[in-house]
């Protein structure tokens, strides 16, 4: 049962223009943009400031009516959609989106968490230095969703995770109290650091309302290379060499399989084969600098031919300008909406100690093979940081609903050979709604004990995005 009278609560405290609550308004919430999820809510909030977020929690709170943050909702797990109660308040940022200051001195820069990511990455841009987290969403998704499902990206390898981007946050508790973590300081050894454990927590611990994040060098020298590769144990080779040779400037090393590039050339108008022979798989290599372009290239032509001579790798094209670096690029990030245009297909995003990925691609793919012969695997990944996209297309010429059927019993297949080499079943979407399940399958019991006591201490209620990771 709903209280009617509740939505106009908190109308009264955050005005008419901060709360919809209107069901033909309110439903284009309720979904996630794959249409995998569809919730119910009873109001959606949209605070202005750091207050308001507060005085709309401590409402909930008094309540009891969970509340669901919402970022710009790019994210593959469900975890900002709302669950089948009537009850549920979704909550936005999407107004709170001020980039409070840009310190080219101590590098940082402090927004707040409905700021879309691309326009970060500008405004850094703008002042001669780099925000690293790039993502393929990041012209709309929000930099709370990035923080709140701890985002990876292209850019790991060189810079880490969102986590290892932050100094400092501000955010709201459940019971509507505002946690002044917003510091800039790199060193700040007093105890707990409380900001991690907001970090990645999608939205089941607070509200991240700000964040303070680290700046580095605006790197403007790039250089792009396309590898093509017999093996995966070939790239982990060549990576090897790389990480040698071009140390902190090797800022992506991209890997995709044969079967993902001719899905791309299938579906995506324009593209074009990188080699006259097709080859078993493909590493995009990408460093960047701030020295001069001749110097990167040199030292990338240098580490090539080495690799080559010493059979590292089968062929390489090396970028000669922005527009190849983009086109090199395309045929990476065009893989996930060549695989939605073929049809349904399963996604596991799955990570792996970078040592044991060979040995797990051949492995997986021989329990595929006997759970289902025919299954497609479209596997590409960030390779130099561990993190594969394990996906699954159904055969040529099965139904489109094959995965109704068998996707059960093929992801079964999958993450149990990814626990068998140590492995997590997310390396960079989350849990959400998608993988509650498989999360208390895999995850150490005494891990989930930890978690869910902490999860009391900070929302002893249980009103905070119910229905998430546990």
């Amino acid at each position: 049962m709903t209280d009617s009278s509740f939505p106009q609560r908190l109308i009264d405290k955050l005005g008419l223009d901060g709360v919809i609550t209107a069901p033909d308004e309110i439903a284009p919430w309720l979904s996630d943009w794959r249409g995998m999820y569809t919730g119910h809510a009873q109001a959606v909030v949209r605070p202005s400031s750091t207050d308001d977020v507060a005085a709309a929690l401590a409402l909930c709170s008094e309540a009891r009516v969970p509340v669901v943050p919402r970022g710009g909702n790019t994210g593959l797990c469900g975890g900002a959609t709302p669950d089948a109660s009537p009850m549920n308040v979704i909550l936005s940022l999407d107004r709170m989106h001020a980039i409070r200051s840009i310190d080219t001195i101590g590098n940082t820069l402090v927004a707040e968490a409905g700021c879309i990511l691309g326009n970060l990455r500008r405004a850094a841009a703008d002042e001669h230095r780099l925000l690293p987290l790039s993502l393929a969403a990041e012209d709309s998704c929000q930099l709370g969703g990035n923080l709140s499902t701890n985002a990876g990206g292209v850019n790991v390898v060189r810079y880490g995770m969102t986590r290892e981007l932050v100094l400092g946050l501000e955010a709201v508790l459940p019971n509507g109290e505002i946690f002044h973590g917003l510091r800039t300081l790199r060193k700040d050894n007093t105890g707990y650091d409380l900001k991690q454990l907001l970090i990645g927590a999608e939205g089941t611990l607070g509200v991240i309302t700000a964040a303070a994040l680290r700046l580095y060098p605006r790197n403007d020298v790039r250089v792009v290379v396309l590898t093509a590769v017999n093996s995966s144990q070939q790239a982990l080779d060549l990576f090897e060499l790389l990480f040698e040779r071009g140390g902190p400037r090797m800022q992506a090393f991209e890997f995709f399989t044969a079967e993902c590039l001719d899905m791309v050339l299938e579906q995506v108008e324009g593209m074009r084969a990188p080699f006259a022979e097709r080859h078993p798989a493909y590493v995009l290599i990408e460093l960047a600098d701030t020295v001069d372009e001749p110097a990167l290239r040199e030292l990338v032509e240098t580490v090539i031919g080495e690799a080559l001579e010493r059979e590292l790798c089968v062929d390489a094209a090396v970028s000669e300008s922005i527009a190849q670096v983009n086109s090199m690029w395309r045929l990476r990030e065009e893989i996930s909406e060549a695989q939605r245009a073929d049809g349904p297909h399963v996604k596991h995003d799955v990570s792996l100690p970078i040592a044991s990925i060979p040995a797990f691609l051949a492995s997986a793919g021989e329990r595929i093979d006997k759970h289902h012969a025919g299954v497609r695997l479209i596997v590409f990944g960030h390779f130099g940081d561990g993190n594969l996209h394990y996906n699954l297309s159904r055969p040529a010429g099965a139904p489109r609903d094959f995965f109704k059927l068998h996707a059960e019993g093929l992801t079964a297949e999958v993450l149990d050979e990814v626990a068998r080499y140590g492995g997590s079943i997310s390396a960079e979407h989350g849990i959400g709604q998608l993988k509650r399940e498989y999360f208390s399958r895999y995850k150490d019991p005494l891990e989930i004990r930890l978690m869910r006591e902490i999860r009391k201490v900070f929302d002893p209620d249980g009103i905070m995005n119910p229905g998430k990771i546990f």
